[in-house]
């Protein structure tokens, strides 16, 4: 049995964390899913997710809500 990747388990991974992000946006802002999509893929935290050497990935995505809504520079 093959085991997966890194590559694939930071994809697995940051789509997991890309939904969880947008329920919390929908959930907060009671806004559509297109405007949550909005928020989350275009705020500062996106291209820090996307960086797979950073693995910020691996936090929750609870705490990544809170940095998103501080909108700290990673």
């Amino acid at each position: 049995m093959n085991q997966p990747t890194h590559h694939q388990i930071a994809t697995y991974l940051t789509n997991y964390v890309l939904s969880e992000l947008v329920k919390y946006v929908m959930e907060d802002t009671g806004c559509s899913i297109d405007q949550a999509m909005d928020r989350v893929y275009n705020s500062s935290l996106m291209s820090a997710l996307q960086d797979e050497e950073g693995e910020l990935y691996v936090q929750s995505p609870a705490y990544l809500y809170e940095l998103m809504n501080l909108d700290v520079a990673i």
